[in-house]
């Protein structure tokens, strides 16, 4: 399943579907990337409500698509480059969530996958 995303799609309408996708990983927006520590900070989370049209940092009408087959990296980079956004998966390892920094190269499955078997794991 591939889920598109345009000006319209509010944040908390995404993150619905993007974890009823992928129940393991939960997706959060940031208006600045990264501290300089490399992790993204609280602070800077963007409110749920808003659509993603109020980030747009271009007049295109590009669109993202969001796929099992790709990196926590290029949806990220889709996100930065389009709206401005900085985006992070987190990945549900029992009953906390994680941030996938030292394993963005793998795919949204691959994470999703792995989520499952920690969570399993640790019930």
């Amino acid at each position: 399943m591939t889920l598109r995303i345009n000006d319209q799609t509010a944040i908390i309408a995404l993150q619905e579907e993007f974890n009823s996708i992928f129940p393991y990983l939960k997706l959060e927006f940031f208006s600045k990337s990264y501290s300089s520590n490399g992790v993204f900070e609280r602070k800077y989370l963007k409110l749920k409500n808003k659509k993603l049209g109020e980030f747009r940092n271009s007049n295109n009408q590009e669109v993202i698509s969001i796929s099992p087959e790709m990196t926590v990296v290029d949806l990220g980079q889709g996100f930065k480059d389009v709206y401005g956004l900085g985006a992070q998966v987190f990945r549900k390892s029992g009953k906390v969530w994680l941030e996938t920094t030292f394993t963005d190269g793998w795919t949204l499955e691959e994470q999703n996958r792995q989520g499952e078997e920690l969570s399993k794991n640790n019930i």
